[in-house]
């Protein structure tokens, strides 16, 4: 069926005249259907545009004249990337109701001029701010591998429908592991880049946007596209014209071998590492000393007070947000968020709020130090397997909130790409993927290295249908 085809072999398609654009779409809109009524990852379902613009394109490719490679490929966007006349309430009914932006974001500017075919926006949580699919304006988004399960978030609906084959690509956010950590629970592969290597609007402190695919080279390919600048983001880094999808050729295993590796097996803060999960990592660790590779295992540089300072950061962040609505508006917010960001941060002081900047700023230093020596870190993702559905985070405790994002906020405060990709399952067949950490800049790198590991690892399980 073509709703499991990677976006590369669809391209391919397309251009022999194999498969229609059109039949793409219908695919994805199809499995839209049979799937929203149990996982609820969709806000927004374009259909009638979804199909002009599929006809559209499908007339490029029979001209000859396709405007990329992913012209005609069905993409769903995360709610939070503007896309023009859509409402983007950010995940929380606090902001219902509020006008659709009038601009598309950088990234959706960049797919639509690529000429991918939007299927509509998938779901979040409260402002981006719950590493799970519960949210007071969606509902709760599940885990197509077990209803019962979370998919983890904050780009829950995006993890969920790559899961689902609502077409093969997908765009996420991530401010502290939130692509990254639907992809470990959801058991596919996601792409944290470089900080302001994919434009965004607004820019800030830790926050991108990133590809989430069922492949490696699915997410080479949308960054050829989402990788192009965009004035808007202050914050972005000189544009390199870089083929992400030729970097992914040749003789990788050769190149591998000539990499030195960390072996980062366990954090010590947070929540202890499942014993799958460790040896998971392990195993792909072991993988690349097989191959030839350096591998070295390294001790944790993340300590208890580093966490509470990003945690405190995140609290304060919120709370400012929150502390500015009417309270008829907070009211309406998920009264899990409510309580984790004010039960501290209502009495946080200048100097608390600063020692939480400064927080960010050692964790950085920290992690840099950390991982300089090497290529490459290969880590759990998260520590846990998918928990449950109903739960707003892991022991569901507002108070500890953030206690399974050890192994993915450290690369967002030092910019470092990183990357989920599923290596195995549990005993009871729930997804674990691994972590590709490479030096700050070096997206080109860690696409190689998940490309490497990609081939190496254990046969994968089919997807749900």
């Amino acid at each position: 069926m073509s709703a499991n085809l990677s976006a590369t072999d669809l391209s391919r398609a397309f251009a022999r005249g194999e498969l229609s654009p059109v039949e793409a779409t219908e695919a994805a809109l199809a499995r839209i259907e049979a799937w929203e009524p149990r996982i609820n990852a969709m806000f927004i379902v374009h259909r009638d545009q979804a199909r002009a613009d599929a006809r559209a394109s499908e007339a490029r490719w029979r001209g000859k004249h396709p405007l990329s490679a992913l012209d005609g490929v069905p993409i769903t966007i995360k709610e939070n990337i503007h896309t023009k006349g859509d409402a983007a309430p950010i995940g929380t009914k606090a902001n219902e109701g509020a006008a659709a932006p009038a601009a598309d974001a950088p990234p959706a500017t960049r797919v639509r001029e690529a000429g991918c075919v939007l299927l509509g926006k998938t779901t979040m949580s409260d402002y981006g701010m719950l590493s799970s699919g519960l949210s007071s304006m969606h509902g709760i988004t599940r885990n197509p591998w077990r209803l019962d399960r979370n998919t983890s978030g904050s780009s829950s609906g995006a993890g969920a429908a790559a899961v689902a084959g609502y077409g093969p690509l997908h765009l996420g956010t991530d401010i502290g592991g939130s692509v990254r950590l639907p992809a470990t629970h959801c058991g596919i592969f996601a792409l944290k880049p470089t900080l302001g290597r994919v434009p965004v609007n607004p820019p800030f402190l830790g926050r991108v946007t990133g590809p989430m695919t069922r492949t490696v080279t699915d997410s080479a390919l949308l960054m050829n596209e989402l990788t192009r600048p965009d004035a808007r983001d202050f914050m972005s880094i000189a544009y390199q014209p870089i083929d992400y999808v030729a970097a992914l050729a040749g003789n990788l295993e050769m190149w591998a071998r000539t990499q030195r590796i960390a072996f980062l097996p366990d954090m010590r803060c947070g929540l202890p590492v499942d014993p799958a999960v460790r040896e998971a990592a392990q195993a792909a660790a072991r993988a690349m000393e097989k191959l030839g590779c350096v591998v070295e295992e390294i001790p944790s540089f993340l300590t208890p007070e580093l966490q509470d300072g990003v945690c405190r950061f995140f609290e304060a962040r919120s709370y400012n947000e929150i502390a500015q609505l009417s309270s008829e508006r907070r009211g309406r917010i998920l009264p899990f968020i409510t309580e984790w960001c004010t039960h501290r941060a209502k009495a946080f002081s200048g100097r608390n709020v600063m020692g939480s900047v400064n927080a960010l700023f050692a964790l950085r230093e920290a992690t840099v130090r950390a991982t300089a020596p090497f290529d490459f870190v290969i880590s759990p993702t998260s520590p846990i397997l998918p928990y449950e559905a109903e739960f707003a985070a892991p022991g569901n405790d507002p108070h500890n909130a953030l206690p399974h994002i050890a192994f993915t906020v450290p690369y967002n405060m030092s910019e470092q790409p990183a990357a989920s990709l599923n290596w195995h399952y549990s005993a009871d067949h729930l997804p674990i993927g691994v972590q590709i950490i490479g030096r700050r800049f070096d997206d080109v790198g860690v696409l190689r290295m998940a490309r490497v590991l990609e081939q190496l690892r254990p046969t994968q399980r089919e997807f749900p249908a």
